[in-house]
């Protein structure tokens, strides 16, 4: 029987965090990839390109990995009881549970990191713990089912890493060797520990009024977390 692979697609989802894993997935040998939304109507990512689901949350079959990429548009997501809920029913049965970049967060909404080793984009890093997660400042977290990458090209590396369990080594690497997935970077800029001062530090300034609205939104959806699993419920 064929790996069952769910993406979650969404309006203003970071395109690369969804088309890179994609590209790893596709290229397992049998494998069916979907994005999945809650219709099939076309959606445009944050950067413009237009992205069509292929299955709905009804539709969806039991999936084998549900896959959460982030984006723009996750702040509406981590407050969207509707996709919580696909979340926790696909969870409930899959084989892993991931997430890249700031798709950690909508995990967190669902409840689905409590007590998790768990990673995201560096500059939301600081939201995971209000969600129940153990913070784990690495490019890819495995706890158990769990996988979690870093932001965006990070998804990349969470994919083939998870293509080594779905499949085995060997075949990862051809994956791997298919794409030249072989990063030779022109500047070690990419992360906010080796990056020049300034860069961050504009970086940072860029991204205050985004970070203060996903903190406020992470405060509710903590708020609520904590009251549930106060009565000794499941979010």
């Amino acid at each position: 029987m064929s790996l069952q692979i769910g993406l979650l697609v969404f309006p203003r989802v970071q395109q690369l965090d969804l088309t890179g894993p994609y590209d790893v997935f596709a290229s397992l040998p049998d494998a069916a990839v979907h994005l999945v939304w809650k219709d099939r109507a076309p959606l445009t990512s944050s950067s413009g390109l237009v992205l069509v689901p292929d299955t709905t949350f009804d539709a969806c079959p039991p999936l084998d990995v549900i896959c959460v990429p982030g984006g723009a548009g996750v702040g509406a997501l981590m407050e969207d009881a509707e996709v919580l809920d696909f979340l926790r029913r696909q969870a409930s049965a899959a084989r892993f549970v991931t997430s890249v970049c700031t798709g950690a967060l909508v995990l967190g909404a669902a409840g689905l990191l409590r007590g998790r080793r768990a990673t995201t984009h560096w500059a939301f890093h600081e939201l995971l713990e209000p969600l129940g997660a153990i913070p784990v400042r690495e490019r890819v977290v495995r706890d158990g089912n769990l996988f979690t990458g870093g932001g965006v090209t990070a998804g990349i590396d969470f994919a083939l890493t998870l293509a080594s369990e779905l499949a085995d080594e060997a075949t990862a690497q051809a994956v791997q060797l298919q794409l030249e997935y072989a990063p030779a970077p022109p500047f070690n800029a990419g992360r906010p520990d080796t990056a020049p001062a300034a860069v961050v530090a504009e970086a940072r300034e860029r991204g205050a009024a985004l970070f203060a609205q996903r903190k406020a939104i992470v405060e509710r959806v903590a708020a609520k977390l904590d009251a549930v699993w106060s009565e000794g419920g499941v979010a």
